[in-house]
């Protein structure tokens, strides 16, 4: 089933599309949302409704655990919770990363609450329950996980990205070569967006 959506700040304009099946034009569903490799794209880039369903996706599976688990320890907690919750909040992060408060707010809460599944630090603070579990916060995850992708494409591990086309040019005179162009952007949504080669991409377009 084929569905049209339009990724633009205004929807002012109202653009049908069509496919043509044996000789005849058929339109096609226009839809404000569309899943494309596990992540919900919708209309306007927010990926508001992507992380909603994540979130609500892990709450079902810690149900799951704590209604078979009565008493957990801390090896069982970080086994079952590594494998079978957090990658629900974690699987292609680059892509719809957030960065307003109450949604860092929401999916930290995720992990916040799992942890009290642990009987024996459930008194604990978050912090307290954070440093014995051994776990760092999510939002120290999805930072990490930016730096090693930006360190496997300035060093050409990918090989479709062309590094030197990303790197600054007029930093050669001090520090080292593999400090990355620092672009303005008019709207956060853009400012915080993941790619840093934008501009070259836009260019290929």
């Amino acid at each position: 089933m084929c569905k049209s959506v339009s990724y633009c700040i205004k929807h002012s304009i109202d653009t049908s599309y069509h496919i043509m099946d044996r000789n005849q034009l058929f339109p096609l569903e226009k839809v404000k949302s569309m899943v494309d490799l596990g992540v919900r794209f919708d209309s306007n880039l927010t990926f508001r409704d992507h992380i909603s369903e994540k979130i609500n996706k892990t709450y079902s599976v810690l149900g799951i655990i704590k209604g078979n688990f009565t008493y957990m320890d801390e090896d069982t907690f970080i086994l079952l919770y590594k494998s079978m919750v957090r990658p629900h909040v974690e699987f292609a992060n680059s892509v719809w990363c957030a960065y307003k408060i109450g949604d860092l707010k929401k999916i930290e809460k995720i992990q916040k609450r799992a942890t009290n599944l642990v009987i024996k630090w459930k008194n604990k603070s978050y912090i307290d329950r954070l440093i014995y579990l051994n776990l760092p916060a999510l939002k120290y995850r999805r930072l990490r996980g930016d730096m090693i992708e930006v360190f496997k494409i300035t060093h050409n591990i990918y090989d479709t990205i062309t590094p030197d086309l990303i790197f600054n040019e007029r930093a050669n005179t001090r520090g080292n070569h593999y400090k990355l162009q620092n672009y303005s952007f008019h709207y956060d949504l853009r400012k915080h967006f993941f790619c840093t080669y934008c501009k070259y991409l836009e260019q290929l377009a």
